[in-house]
């Protein structure tokens, strides 16, 4: 496989942790220890720089655009506790719309959900917990807490898509779903309940050490759903369910396997929109790109060392 690298100078002062294109690909925004999200114009092979937004007081670690249909929103956690939602209120002119401060520490994960469920977040922190945030009808933003979600810390996060509900009413969605990782070695799916409350719906336990990422596949096929996650011992594990294995609105039944056990730290995971392709990011600053066949199995299709 051939692959073509573009490369984006950022001027970013520090480390930078997370980098992000919108939903059309037309933005990229980045952030950094240096305690700026930048947001470039990524149309051109020349990426131009359209904003500097500097609000968060310390380093910034991840960034996560929203659906477009609501307009341009970006959010952005940081180990000042905080989750900053920026606007664009004019042509590349980028402002605080919203800042959550319902955490006591470092605020490691942000990820919004899917735009069926309308302009929600959700945010994970070295606190332990987990905080569902949205836009109300009256402008007002609703927090709710999963207490102790991670005891020793949450470290990532990512939303199910929304699954079509059991009616067959393609306009109706079934229950909301988080997937999250933490400092326990633990992959935990969150399930919001008829009352509104977040409940476990199921332990996947695997890891030996830290989750450093997961991501729920957005792309449904053949009736199955996969989640990816890596961590700090390189191990990347794939867990795969049927849809149609629920209990009581859970999803309660899920295999997994060993994608690849790298031989540093697996910091990221993200998948194709297809959903037959995962990448995974390592501390040897290498992405592999993995792709499924029809049978199932994964193969390693290509390894690119980024930067020096």
């Amino acid at each position: 496989m051939t692959s073509i690298l573009n490369t984006v100078d950022t001027s970013h002062e520090d480390l930078i942790h997370d980098a992000a294109l919108d939903y059309y690909g037309l933005k990229l925004a980045t952030c950094s220890s240096d305690r700026s999200v930048k947001i470039f114009d990524a149309q051109k092979n020349q990426k131009t720089l359209i904003e500097d937004l500097r609000k968060h007081e310390g380093p910034v670690w991840q960034v996560s655009w929203a659906h477009p249909m609501f307009g341009n929103y970006l959010a952005s956690c940081s180990y000042d506790k905080k989750v900053i939602v920026w606007k664009e209120m004019s042509s590349n002119k980028w402002t605080p719309f919203y800042i959550y401060q319902g955490h006591e520490s470092s605020v490691n994960t942000v990820s919004w959900a899917p735009c069926e469920f309308g302009l929600v977040f959700a945010c994970g922190s070295s606190d332990g917990c987990i905080s569902i945030v949205s836009l109300s009808g009256d402008g007002n933003w609703i927090a709710r807490k999963i207490d102790n979600a991670h005891p020793t810390g949450c470290t990532s996060l990512n939303w199910a898509p929304a699954f079509p509900s059991d009616d067959q009413n393609e306009s109706v969605f079934s229950a909301k779903r988080i997937v999250s990782g933490g400092c326990d070695n633990i992959v935990k799916i969150w399930r919001e309940d008829q009352s509104g409350q977040w409940v476990l719906d199921q332990n996947l336990q695997g890891h030996t050490d830290w989750v450093r990422d997961v991501a729920w596949s957005q792309n449904i096929i053949h009736n199955k759903t996969n989640i990816a996650s890596c961590s700090q011992s390189g191990k990347v594990i794939i867990w795969s369910c049927d849809l149609s294995d629920t209990t009581n609105g859970a999803l309660s039944i899920w295999k997994s396997k060993v994608l690849h056990e790298f031989n540093t730290v697996a910091w990221h995971v993200s998948w194709s929109l297809t959903s037959n392709m995962l990448a995974v990011s390592t501390g040897d600053n290498k992405v592999t790109i993995w792709k499924e066949d029809h049978l199932g199995k994964y193969e390693c299709i290509n390894d690119d060392k980024l930067g020096n």
